[in-house]
């Protein structure tokens, strides 16, 4: 086709989206053994319980789910002690951040979320042709101040990741309530909590009272933490005028058969969500003491993974380092789209992923 015939184009604003790119997970040609550490993942795997549930599945592929997902959503109001007519599922949290903006936003309308937040916020407010407005964070962490600052009478919904990813810092709750006193009532504060079960902080809240009980507030969260990415889990608690709207405009079968049963035994292993919770606890906080050892500076994180910094000189910068890392198997996320060049995210693995970053690290800032 000649190129100066018509054809069809996106319409405004589409092509000024910076495409999301996923942390990759292959090494350089003749690495025999691969840790992939680049997408958060549990190194643990799912639950046993989710895997044989998924396998029961398969003969009934023929059929199709429940659009509802009525029993998952019974399932996670079970768990957490919701009313499962305010929960919605999804094919992943983030199909139900772009909903929300969809829904909520319109072309001249503002979303605030900071500098260093999930890339797919921008990329949702742009997609529904409003204006995105980054704050800047403070020690790279959210500045409720700042985010305060920028909201305008155009601004229609404010993001928060609480925990963050790449940082893995978190707001203390009572900050996040300060925010939400703030904000007018029309403006749509989404708590973006998809790191919750791994914080153990006495200072922290998911944000499900918070979204229980105001007009103006979500919670999203997500089953890939815990071992389900595959099967892209997410879902959202809030209002029911939030959840009527959202129910209008996604998919009818959003979550497939598979994902629905095997999320629904994964929430109810309660064993096996504790046994990934403590073996990130105790390989958090070594991993972190061992890098900062190296000289090494580490965000502290409250999350499955840390970001680590490099030094500013070219032999032992972040770009250096990954090569260095890939070339041996260890696969981290580099995360310059972030705000982030010289820095490197690094997910909380098996003990032997763990210590094998240690040490090739060890060896890389000895080169």
């Amino acid at each position: 086709m000649k190129q100066d015939q018509p054809r069809p184009t996106p319409r405004a604003g589409i092509m000024d989206i910076e495409a999301y790119v996923p942390g990759k997970s292959t090494a350089p040609a003749g690495v025999t053994k691969v840790y992939k550490l680049s997408s958060n993942e549990n190194p643990l795997g799912p639950s046993p319980k989710a895997i044989e549930a998924a396998r029961e599945v398969a003969a009934r592929l023929d059929v199709y789910p429940d659009g509802s997902a009525r029993r998952l959503r019974e399932a996670i109001g079970d768990v957490h002690g919701l009313n499962p007519a305010n929960i919605i599922c999804s094919n992943g949290s983030d199909e139900i951040l772009g909903l929300l903006a969809q829904t909520y936003l319109a072309p001249g309308d503002e979303a605030v979320f900071t500098e260093h937040a999930f890339m797919v916020y921008k990329i949702y407010i742009q997609a529904a042709g409003a204006k995105p407005v980054a704050v800047k964070e403070t020690d790279e962490r959210a500045d409720i101040d700042a985010i305060l600052a920028a909201v305008t009478p155009a601004t229609r919904i404010v993001f928060l990741a609480n925990p963050n990813n790449p940082t893995g810092t978190y707001v203390p709750f009572q900050e996040v309530r300060r925010l939400h006193a703030g904000l007018p009532k029309n403006v749509l504060l989404v708590l973006d909590a998809a790191y919750a079960e791994y914080v153990r902080r006495n200072d922290y809240e998911a944000g499900i009272e918070l979204a229980g009980s105001a007009e103006n507030v979500v919670m999203t969260r997500t089953f890939s933490k815990l071992g389900l990415g595959g099967a892209r889990i997410g879902w959202m608690y809030g209002p029911a005028h939030i959840v009527d709207a959202i129910n209008r405009v996604r998919g009818p079968f959003n979550v497939n058969a598979t994902a629905i049963e095997a999320g629904i035994a994964a929430i109810r292993d309660r064993a096996h969500v504790e046994r990934s919770v403590a073996h990130n606890e105790k390989w958090l906080a070594w991993v972190s003491e061992q890098v900062t050892l190296l000289g090494l500076r580490v965000t502290p994180s409250v999350g499955n993974f840390v970001l680590i910094h490099f030094p500013d000189d070219k032999r032992h910068s972040a770009a250096a380092a990954d090569d260095y890392l890939s070339a041996r198997g260890y696969i981290l996320r580099r995360v310059t789209g972030y705000g982030f060049p010289n820095a490197l995210r690094m997910s909380i693995g098996t003990e032997e992923a763990n210590r094998g970053v240690v040490e090739a690290l060890t060896n890389f800032l000895k080169s």
